[in-house]
C-alpha cells in the first residue's frame, strides 16, 4: 500500500480494488491512501467502502468522498450521521459540509430527524457551509429543538454563518443559562454594531442572570458568566465600536478579564493610548501595569513620543 501511495494518482484504481480486500488492514491503508489521494475514479468503492464494519474504512472514506465533492456522495454520507464512532461522525459532517450546495437539501432534511446525534452533525454541518440558507432553519433548532446539545451547536453555526438576520434572536438566547456565552462569541463573530450595548451590559454587569451554570471540572466558585465575561471582551474586540472601550479599560481591572481585555484593545489603535496612560498613571497593581504597557506597545506608542 505505501508502494501504491508513492506512486500516486495511477494507483488509484488499484487502491480502489484493495477497499474489497479481505484483510482489514489492508482496507484500512487503502482507504487512508485515497483519502489523501481523492481521485473520483474510486468513487464507486469509496461509497461502498461507508458500510465497511471497520470504522476506520469507514471515516477515510467520507473523508476522500469530502475532498471528491460529488453530488453523488451525499446520499450514502448521510445515514453515517448517525454512526456509532465520533471520528466517523465528524468527518462524515465535514465531507457533506465540503460537498456543499447540493448537500444543502439533505441536511436541513436531516434537521429534523429523530436521531438527536443526526440533528447535531447536521447543524454542525451547515455551519461550516456557511450558507444563508441555513439561517432560518438553524433558528428554528435554536428555539424548538428538544436537545440542548443540539441547540448549542445552532448557536455555534450561526455564528459560523455570519448573517446579522441571527443578531436579534443571539440576544434573545443571551438570557438562557447554557446558550449565553455561545450566543455572546456568535455575536463577536458576526460582528454587527446592533450588539455592542447588549455585550457592554455583560462587561458592566447589567442583565446578569439570577442562576448561572458551574463550569464542570471548576467547583462552585467559577460559573457560566466568567466564561460569557470573556466571549463579551473578545467579541467587543472583534466588532470594534470604540463606545466599547470605557467598558474595556474597565475589565483591565478583573484578573479574569484583564488578559483578554489587554488583547481587546489592541484592535483600537491609537484610540486608546489617552486612556491607556491614565490608567497607568492612576494604577499601582504590577499586573495591570504590565498589560497596559504591552498594550500600548502593540498599538505602537513609545514613551516620550506622541502617537
Amino acid at each position: 500500500i505505501s508502494a501504491l501511495l508513492a506512486i500516486g494518482e495511477p494507483a488509484v484504481t488499484t487502491l480502489g480494488v484493495c477497499l474489497s480486500d479481505p484483510v482489514l488492514t489492508v482496507q484500512e491503508l487503502a482507504s487512508s491512501a485515497l483519502a489523501t489521494i481523492a481521485d473520483a475514479r474510486v468513487l464507486a468503492p469509496l461509497i461502498k467502502a461507508l458500510a465497511s464494519h471497520d470504522w476506520i474504512v469507514r471515516m477515510h472514506a467520507a473523508k476522500a468522498l469530502g475532498r471528491i465533492q460529488d453530488p453523488g456522495a451525499v446520499a450514502p454520507l448521510v445515514p453515517l450521521l448517525q454512526d456509532s464512532v465520533k471520528a466517523v461522525r465528524e468527518e462524515t459532517s465535514t465531507a457533506l459540509a465540503a460537498i456543499g450546495e447540493a448537500a444543502l437539501s439533505s441536511l436541513l432534511g436531516a434537521l429534523t430527524h429523530a436521531e438527536w446525534l443526526v440533528r447535531l452533525h447536521a447543524v454542525e454541518a451547515l455551519g461550516k457551509t456557511r450558507s444563508s440558507e441555513a439561517v432560518d432553519p438553524l433558528l428554528s433548532v435554536l428555539f424548538n429543538d428538544r436537545d440542548r446539545a443540539v441547540r448549542e451547536d445552532a448557536v455555534r453555526a450561526l455564528g459560523q454563518i455570519g448573517d446579522a438576520r441571527a443578531v436579534e434572536f443571539l440576544m434573545t438566547a443571551m438570557k438562557e443559562p447554557g446558550l449565553r456565552p455561545l450566543a455572546v462569541e456568535a455575536l463577536g463573530r458576526i460582528g454587527d454594531r446592533r450588539a455592542v450595548p447588549v455585550l457592554i451590559n455583560v462587561l458592566e454587569g447589567v442583565d446578569r442572570p439570577e442562576v448561572s451554570r458551574p463550569i464542570d471540572g471548576c467547583g462552585d466558585q467559577w460559573d457560566e458568566e466568567i466564561l460569557t465575561l470573556g466571549a463579551a471582551v473578545r467579541a467587543l474586540g472583534a466588532i470594534r465600536d470604540e463606545t466599547a472601550i470605557p467598558s474595556l479599560m474597565k475589565a483591565l481591572r478583573h484578573t479574569v478579564t484583564r488578559a483578554e481585555a489587554a488583547d481587546a484593545l489592541t484592535r483600537f489603535g491609537s484610540a486608546v493610548i489617552a486612556p491607556l496612560l491614565a490608567v497607568l498613571a492612576r494604577e499601582s497593581d504590577d499586573n495591570i501595569h504590565y498589560h497596559v504597557k504591552e498594550t500600548l506597545a502593540r498599538v505602537g506608542w513609545r514613551a516620550g513620543r506622541i502617537s
